[in-house]
Order: C-alpha cells, then sequence, then structure tokens
C-alpha cells in the first residue's frame, strides 16, 4: 500500500487512521459528513455509500454527521444502517465537534459551498466535495484493489 500525506504532513499507511502524534500517542483522523446530496440516503442522493462510511469507521476514524437535518433524524439514519457514530450535529456547531475531539485531522465532505465549505474552513476543518471524497483511501476495501 502506498503511504497517505495528512495535512499536517505526517505520513501514514493509507489503511490506518490512527497515527501517532510527537508525544507518542495514537490520534484518529475525524470525518463530518453532510446527509444530503453527499450520502447515497440523502435527499438528493450522492456519491458516497453507507458502505464507503462504515469501511472508514471499521478503519478506526471518528465518523458523525452535520447536516441541516434535525440531530433525531440524523441519529436515526446511521441506527438504520446500524454504524455507530460519535457526533451528529447542525452546521454551525463543527467549530464544538473540533473542541470535544482530538484529532490528528478534521474533515468536512459536503456539496454545498455556502453551507457546508463555508462552516467547515471556519471551524478549521479541511473540505472535499463528496466526488473527491470517493477518491479517498479512507474508504477502499482493504481486498478490492482500489475499488471503493
Amino acid at each position: 500500500m502506498r503511504p497517505f500525506r495528512l495535512p499536517s504532513g505526517q505520513v501514514i499507511d493509507e489503511t490506518t487512521a490512527t497515527p501517532i502524534n510527537e508525544r507518542g500517542i495514537y490520534l484518529a483522523i475525524l470525518i463530518s459528513f453532510d446527509i444530503d446530496g453527499t450520502l447515497d440516503v440523502g435527499d438528493p442522493p450522492g456519491v458516497l455509500t453507507m458502505e464507503m462510511v462504515r469501511r472508514a469507521q471499521e478503519k478506526g476514524f471518528l465518523i458523525g454527521s452535520c447536516s441541516d437535518r434535525p440531530i433525531s433524524g440524523q441519529r436515526a439514519i446511521w441506527e438504520q444502517y446500524n454504524i455507530p457514530i460519535h457526533f451528529a450535529v447542525s452546521k454551525h456547531q463543527l467549530p464544538e465537534v473540533k473542541a470535544q475531539f482530538e484529532a490528528e485531522a478534521y474533515w468536512h465532505i459536503g456539496d454545498r459551498e455556502d453551507l457546508d465549505k463555508k462552516y467547515a474552513l471556519e471551524a478549521g476543518f479541511e473540505f472535499l466535495w463528496p466526488d473527491e471524497a470517493a477518491e479517498m483511501p479512507w474508504f477502499v476495501s482493504e481486498d478490492s484493489h482500489g475499488d471503493p
């Protein structure tokens, strides 16, 4: 497997979400997902499948959602697909997510410039469009030979 470079410049194996920081502590990568227009269960459907999200979660990523949907509705989606999450918040609450979780990197994946990208960057998150995110090694099955 080829290595993956984090925004911090640290290089890790692309299949792990737990690089070691300078203090010798393993830190995860946190991914916040918009739902509508991002996930395949959204309205409209997006390109990221719940199976792709499950792969990232199984690799140790901290995952959750940041959506315009009510928090109870967000949680219901994750429960329906039996995917444990670490958080479900409204868009303006991304700074609180960052304060709550110590991570090596913080990413938000969404489909709107005016909401997703704006709130992500203001909160200090990196931002990916769904089609860009689908190419990340986080969502690739180890036995798929690069296929999401």
